[in-house]
């Protein structure tokens, strides 16, 4: 035997043949390991390819405001869906929803492959392994993350009021170019970074609110399904008693809660409606008045015992063209409480839900300031004839019927807005006339300004800001509310429910709240008209004015002070901001140029402080275990690098990248 094995290990023969085989064994060894890693690889591949794929879809589920359960099962379904040829069985998926209920943060999912060898199992064998740990599985983690894009809503609720116009504390300039100058280096700051999103649609919206003593939604809403076109609201005609026109021919009726034009006496005009609206259209001025040749008569104006004429005057006859006297400049009244302090939407009247259906009170209801006691023009023509009684009111703008005696009947009377204005009628003073205390420019509704032609829009409204008038913040923040909210007055701002979108309302002003009380008050007003209407009117056959609506026992029910009209507006401004908080709204304010040493001023700082909203990312420097409030406490020199600070802050909600 021992000889056998020396020959044959001295044989040749055949030894390339042999070399070949045992070469062989660690060359297909080789092969199979570079096939099972080729495969382990793609399989690799896939996964995570299927894993971003279904990240990047679940992404945009969740701003569609799908539930958690919801976002779970599609990405798992999208995820099997596209995995190719990966067996689903082989692979774990596990999702991280962002945990921030507002938008932003990171969508978050990983995968496990557990990945079958083909031919390591037979290898693992060779070299000695057992049966067991030859055919385990190798399994690899795969992750993906997205970071999610927050969208912003901004509505700017900027002081328009009188007071605008002082210089501004520290600065040669008037508050209001202050303001101006840097509520768009704000929007600038916002726009050149939404401009670098090119996969959202209107990523940064901004819209503007004007305000001073009321708010102007712009007068090509005069129709809209929200505005009380048939006179059904509670406040529509709190101001006017349409029983005094009441001629046989010609008169008012009241039939399912709507006045009506009745009579032959109305000509073409039988059977419309009598509403705010249709006194703008109905209330002419004279627009020409040419004598007629041979008109001339002589009018005896006294005279003696036998009969005979001791004084006279001439008289012509003329034929008179008319216009338009005035028409609505897009002021509304304030909704009584609780709608003055919510975004409750409106409904009821023709327009809407129709008549008898929804709450009519929560209509808007355009502002028409009556024409209070007094005269202003001669009404025959006798040169002799008493000079017109103003009264000194505060609005005395037409002349009042004669049937009315006394300053409250005189300013309820309606028939006097049917006798046209005379050409030679004296010029109105500033700001008179039916759209007294309408004196902002409209509001700018959401616009995008990540687009040149939006953000061209959102300045040049800035621009057109003029500061007149008394100050409403509660109002002006109110309808800063309604332009990013996504239902109706104005319905571009994006789904409540839309995760990912942050509704942001900035407020500011340079004053405490005012509403006034009249020098001269014939009427017994108890106030200037202005979008609460008049504080001497209860509210829907109360005793109770709307200001007061929803009030403490702080306020005095009956006490027509200004000091008790602004705590008034302060306590709707203090229960406005609670609920607009409560709705996931963040309101970020700013007092400029108050005192603390003005008591006053030191109240507004108080309000508009407790008013604003918490910051996610800054600390209190004085409590740093405790956020920063969102309230700035500027002075005409520092309002630019308060307002950068506010651009900071709104940075921070979105994400650029």
């Amino acid at each position: 035997m021992w000889e056998f094995w020396r020959q044959f290990c001295r044989d040749r023969r055949g030894n390339y043949a042999l070399m070949t085989v045992l070469a062989m064994l660690p060359l297909a060894g080789g092969l199979a390991l570079a096939v099972d890693f080729t495969e382990m690889n793609r399989q690799k591949q896939m996964v995570l390819n299927a894993l971003d794929a279904a990240n990047v879809a679940t992404a945009r589920r969740l701003v569609e405001g799908a539930t958690d359960d919801q976002l779970k099962a599609y990405a798992l379904d999208f995820f099997n869906a596209n995995l190719n040829k990966v067996n689903p069985a082989n692979t774990t998926l596990n999702v991280v929803l962002p945990s921030n209920s507002t938008g932003g943060g990171l969508m978050q999912m990983s995968a496990r492959l557990d990945y079958q060898p083909y031919f390591y199992p037979v290898l693992a064998q060779l070299v000695g392994q057992s049966e067991a740990d030859g055919n385990k599985k190798i399994s690899f983690d795969v992750a993906s993350e997205i970071r999610l894009k927050n969208t912003l809503e901004v509505a700017l609720a900027l002081d328009n009021s009188g007071s605008m116009i002082t210089p501004g504390t520290g600065s040669g300039q008037k508050r209001i170019d202050l303001l101006k100058t840097a509520a768009k280096q704000l929007v600038d700051t916002l726009a050149l970074q939404s401009a670098l999103i090119k996969q959202i649609d209107k990523p940064v919206q901004f819209s503007l609110v004007p305000f001073a003593a009321s708010v102007n939604v712009g007068t090509g809403n005069d129709n809209a399904a929200w505005i009380d076109t048939y006179g059904l609201s509670p406040v529509h005609h709190e101001n006017f008693d349409w029983s005094t026109i009441n001629a046989a021919d010609r008169y008012a009726e009241k039939a399912n809660g709507i006045w009506y034009k009745r009579g032959t006496g109305w000509g073409a005009g039988e059977g419309q409606i009598l509403t705010r609206f249709s006194l703008y259209r109905d209330m002419k001025v004279v627009t020409s008045h040419e004598r007629i040749a041979g008109s001339k008569r002589v009018v005896c104006d006294e005279y003696r015992s036998n009969h005979t004429c001791t004084r006279s005057h001439d008289e012509f006859d003329y034929i008179d063209t008319y216009g338009p006297f005035a028409s609505w400049q897009g002021c509304v009244e304030v909704r009584p409480y609780p709608h003055n302090v919510s975004d409750t939407p409106a409904s009821g009247g023709p327009n809407n839900t129709g008549t008898g259906f929804g709450d009519p009170a929560t209509m808007f209801v355009p502002m028409f300031a009556p024409d209070e006691p007094g005269n202003h023009w001669r009404v025959t023509q006798d040169p002799d004839e008493d000079r017109p009684r103003t009264y000194s009111a505060a609005n005395s703008w037409w002349n009042d019927d004669p049937s009315s005696t006394t300053g409250k009947t005189q300013q309820r009377n309606m028939a006097k807005y049917f006798m046209p204005r005379p050409i030679d009628a004296p010029v109105l003073g500033k700001g008179a006339g039916p759209n007294y205390s309408c004196t902002t420019t409209p509001i700018t509704p959401l616009t995008d300004v990540s687009k040149p032609e939006g953000l061209t829009a959102i300045k040049a409204a800035i621009d057109l800001m003029a500061p007149n008038g008394n100050t409403n913040v509660p109002e002006g923040m109110a309808w800063g509310w309604r332009t990013v909210s996504s239902g109706e007055p104005f319905t571009e701002g994006r789904s409540e429910t839309e995760k990912g979108n942050d509704k942001v309302v900035i407020v500011l002003t340079d004053g405490e709240n005012t509403y006034s009380v009249p020098v001269s008050d014939p009427a017994g007003n108890k106030s200037t008209y202005a979008a609460y209407g008049y504080t001497g009117l209860g509210y829907n056959s109360t005793s109770v004015t709307r200001l007061f609506g929803g009030t403490s026992s702080a306020i005095g029910q009956f006490n027509y002070s200004n000091s008790n009209y602004t705590a008034a507006l302060n306590e709707q401004m203090t229960t406005l901001c609670n609920n607009a908080k409560a709705a996931n709204i963040m309101v970020m304010t700013v007092a400029l140029d108050l005192s603390l040493t003005n008591a006053g001023d030191k109240k507004a700082i108080e309000a508009l402080k407790a008013c604003s909203s918490e910051s996610r990312f800054r600390k209190d420097p004085a409590d740093p275990t405790k956020p920063a409030k969102l309230f700035w406490n500027a002075t005409g020199a520092s309002l630019s690098n308060d307002f950068k600070e506010i651009g900071n802050e709104l940075s921070n909600l979105r994400v650029v990248g």
